[in-house]
C-alpha cells in the first residue's frame, strides 16, 4: 500500500470517529489497461464525500451515487466489476476492453482501522485479512515480504505497510532529500554514517553508527532492497558495496564521475575479487542524466533511476549516467 491509500485509511479513521457511515473499496483484479494497480482503495462516506481514486473519475462517480441513492447500505462485502463490455467501459472511463473488480467493504469497529493504523504508525508490515461473510477482520504479521491481494470465496487478504527498503550510505546533504523523497515513495529508509560529524534530520529514517559492511549484512537485502552510496569515501563505500552487489538487491547505486566509478570498480576486483557480473551490477555515476546539478535535482534522478529497475522497466544506455555526474569530478 503506498502512502496515497495510507492517507485514504486515515480520512477513512477519522470520518468513523464522527459517527460516520463509511464503505471501502479494493481493487482486487483488472483486466487490460487499468487506471490504479490492484490493491488501491477509495472510501466513500455516507453523504457522498469521497477520498482516494481507482479510476479517472467515473468510477468514483457511480459510486457516490450509489451512495446517495442508498444502493449502497451493505450489511457484509460484495463484489462489483466496472466495464465488462466496450460500451461500460467506455461509460467508465476504462480502455477498451479493460475491466476493473472492486470489493466493497461496509465498515465497522470490526473492520480494525485504528489498530491497523496504529501497527502501520510503528512501522510494521501488516496482513489483513477480511472474512467475505461476516466482515470480521484479522490483522497478521505477513508470511512474506510481498504485496499482494488474494480473493478467493471466503476473503480478501492485503498486505499494508512499507514494502520497499533503502539503505543510504552516507549522511551528507544529498542524503536529506534522498531519504526524504524516498520516504515519500513509500520506502523504508536507513541512513548508515559512522562519522559522528554528520548529524542529519530526517524525520522518518533511521540513522545508524554502524560500519557499513555490516550494516549491509544486517540490513539482509532482497529483491525489494535499494542500497546507494553517498559518501565518496573508498573506506565506507566500497566495503558496503562489496555486500551490496554480492545481495539480490533490485538497485546498488554509488555517487561520483565515471573516472572514480571506474577507479571504484577496478578496487572491488584487484582487492575483493569481484566478478565482471557482480560489477555491472553497479549503477555509477548513480541516477538518470537529466542535467540535474543541485542536491534535490541529483536525488530525483536517483529515485527516477530506482524507479524504473522497480517497475523492470529497460532504459537505453544513452538514457544513463548520473544526474550527479557533473557535481563529482573527484
Amino acid at each position: 500500500m503506498d502512502n496515497v491509500d495510507l492517507n485514504v485509511l486515515r480520512q477513512v479513521s477519522s470520518w468513523m470517529s464522527e459517527g460516520r457511515r463509511v464503505v471501502l473499496g479494493t481493487i482486487t483484479r483488472t483486466w487490460g489497461s487499468a487506471p490504479r494497480p490492484v490493491g488501491s482503495v477509495v472510501a466513500v462516506r455516507d453523504d457522498g464525500l469521497i477520498a482516494g481514486s481507482v479510476s479517472g473519475g467515473c468510477i468514483e462517480d457511480d459510486l457516490i451515487a450509489k451512495v446517495r441513492e442508498g444502493a449502497l447500505t451493505l450489511s457484509r462485502p460484495d463484489l462489483i466489476r466496472y466495464g465488462v463490455g466496450a460500451e461500460e467501459a467506455t461509460r467508465f472511463g476504462l480502455p477498451c476492453g479493460g475491466t476493473l473488480e472492486l470489493v466493497l467493504e461496509p465498515l465497522s469497529a470490526s473492520s480494525q482501522i485504528p489498530a491497523l493504523l496504529a501497527r502501520l504508525a510503528a512501522g510494521e508490515r501488516v496482513q489483513r485479512e477480511l472474512d467475505l461473510a461476516s466482515g470480521a477482520v484479522r490483522l497478521l504479521a505477513p508470511q512474506a515480504h510481498a504485496d499482494v491481494v488474494r480473493l478467493s470465496e471466503t476473503q480478501l487478504i492485503t498486505h499494508h505497510g512499507p514494502q520497499w527498503r533503502l539503505l543510504i550510505i552516507g549522511a551528507g546533504q544529498l542524503t536529506q532529500y534522498l531519504a526524504s523523497m524516498a520516504l515519500a515513495l513509500d520506502y523504508q529508509v536507513l541512513v548508515c554514517d559512522p562519522r559522528d560529524e554528520y548529524q542529519p534530520d530526517i524525520p522518518g529514517a533511521t540513522l545508524t553508527r554502524e560500519m557499513p559492511d555490516d550494516v549491509v549484512q544486517r540490513f539482509a537485502p532482497d529483491g525489494h532492497s535499494a542500497i546507494v552510496a553517498l559518501t565518496h569515501d573508498p573506506k565506507l563505500d566500497d566495503l558496503a558495496l562489496m555486500e551490496a552487489l554480492g545481495s539480490p538487491a533490485f538497485y546498488v547505486g554509488a555517487i561520483g564521475s565515471r573516472v572514480n566509478q571506474a577507479k571504484r570498480k577496478a578496487r572491488l576486483a584487484e582487492h575483493f575479487g569481484m566478478s565482471e557480473a557482480q560489477l555491472a551490477r553497479l549503477h555509477g555515476p548513480v541516477g538518470l542524466n537529466i542535467g540535474a546539478r543541485t542536491p534535490p535535482e541529483i536525488a530525483l534522478s536517483i529515485l527516477a533511476h530506482m524507479t524504473a529497475e522497480r517497475y523492470g522497466v529497460s532504459l537505453a544506455s544513452s538514457q544513463q549516467g548520473s544526474g550527479s555526474e557533473a557535481g563529482c569530478v573527484v
